[in-house]
């Protein structure tokens, strides 16, 4: 697959829709038309550029198709189209990949998301500096109404996704998100889920290839008659997680071909780092033993720990930036700064398990010491992976315009 090229503006002058903004719907007779409408005049009001509404009906058995069918005759620019079968998944990836528009987006059909995002959300697509851009209810200037319960699973469920699949997008499933075409004719073959896991195996994926996910902080309020079946839903999610997590661990998906022409190569898998990790962490672990053997005479056995250590993290930051997760060029002194915080962490445990080794066997010796102190640096080791994962070092290339929650 070749590289995507760089991404060029959208002509300030176009003829033909610049955006297309799906609505996909299943059995919503009561909310489709004053959504519909209420769309279409905020677009006519506040976009610059033509632009183009899709109602996508998955299935619906109620009054939905004749509504959807008498918008599209009676609203210029408006169309729909219609499924057999039901799925939010299926209904985006059938709108978008029919779609010729520059910039795709999509919004449910209750408009809980504010509208004035929505030429935020589209500009760095259209601008061409950004690949994909969400609405995000985790930032600082987001403003949200919402049930404690709602709260609480949405929450969860982004630290799931950042502990397990080290994301660094903050709302993987806020019902307001774009995509340019040309990234999404690369990623839609990719992404395997048709329904509510859908956007998050799309970011997923985008974000492990590099490309530039954009967040806007959005105003938003629950939609209180949502039917939803928020137990089956976070069930497929999970199946969900562990589908994608175990394509990426194995370097099964086809990313190669996503990345940003002057982006340099895709993150390295999670099976390629874990290596690397392991090569970079055996030889920082001898150069911690050697130093804390010709210190230890000198300084005594917590500083010896203590300097070793410090030395090793530093070398080892560094070496993970490079060779584990493919970094150069600027932001070395914040990953250093990040590492050090990590080194804390290890400081901790290895001094606790010396504390605890002296207390319970005052006279032990060097070997012993040693023997301890190595131990108590392997199990850290998982932790310190899992750190720099998804916090030193995120898989993430985002636009300088975004925020995280």
């Amino acid at each position: 697959m070749d590289r995507l090229p760089l991404r060029t503006p959208v002509p300030a002058h176009h003829r033909e829709p610049v955006l297309d903004v799906v609505v996909p719907v299943f059995n919503e007779e009561a909310d489709l038309e004053p959504s519909v409408r209420r769309l279409h005049a905020h677009l006519r009001e506040t976009f610059p550029y033509p632009f183009r509404i899709t109602v996508a009906d998955n299935a619906s058995t109620d009054a939905t198709p004749r509504i959807a069918a008498r918008l599209a005759a009676e609203l210029p620019e408006a169309q729909w189209l219609r499924l057999a079968e039901k799925g939010r998944g299926r209904a985006l990836h059938a709108a978008w990949s029919g779609s010729r528009a520059p910039v795709l987006a999509y919004v449910d059909v209750d408009l809980s998301t504010d509208l004035k995002a929505l030429l935020p959300l589209v500009a760095p697509l259209i601008s061409g500096h950004s690949d994909i851009a969400i609405g995000t209810r985790l930032a600082r200037g987001s403003r949200v109404v919402r049930g404690p319960k709602r709260e609480v699973i949405s929450r969860c469920y982004n630290v799931l996704l950042r502990s397990t699949l080290a994301v660094g997008f903050s709302d993987a499933q806020c019902g307001f998100k774009a995509v340019r075409r040309d990234v999404a004719e690369r990623l839609l073959p990719l992404v395997k889920d048709s329904e509510w896991f859908f956007d998050t195996e799309l970011l997923v994926i985008a974000e492990r290839a590099g490309l530039r996910i954009h967040e806007v902080p959005v105003d938003w309020i629950d939609d209180p008659d949502s039917r939803v079946d928020i137990l089956s839903t976070a069930l497929a999610d999970l199946r969900g997680i562990a589908r994608i997590g175990r394509a990426l661990s194995r370097g099964t998906l086809p990313m190669a071909g996503l990345s940003r022409g002057a982006d340099g190569p895709s993150p390295a898998g999670l099976a390629g780092q874990l290596l690397r990790f392991g090569a970079v962490g055996a030889v920082s672990t001898v150069g911690y033993v050697l130093l804390y053997a010709v210190l230890r005479p000198v300084a005594g056995a917590q500083a010896a720990n203590a300097l070793a250590l410090l030395a090793c993290a530093i070398a080892n930051t560094a070496a993970n930036r490079r060779l584990t997760f493919g970094l150069r060029g600027g932001g070395a002194l914040r990953h250093q700064a990040k590492g050090l915080l990590v080194f804390l962490v290890g400081l901790a445990l290895t001094s606790g398990s010396l504390a605890a080794l002296h207390r319970v066997a005052p006279e032990v010796g060097r070997p012993t010491e040693v023997g301890v102190l190595v131990a108590a640096n392997l199990a850290a080791t998982l932790l310190r992976f899992l750190l720099f994962r998804s916090w030193v070092f995120p898989t993430r290339r985002r636009g300088t315009g975004s925020t995280a929650a």
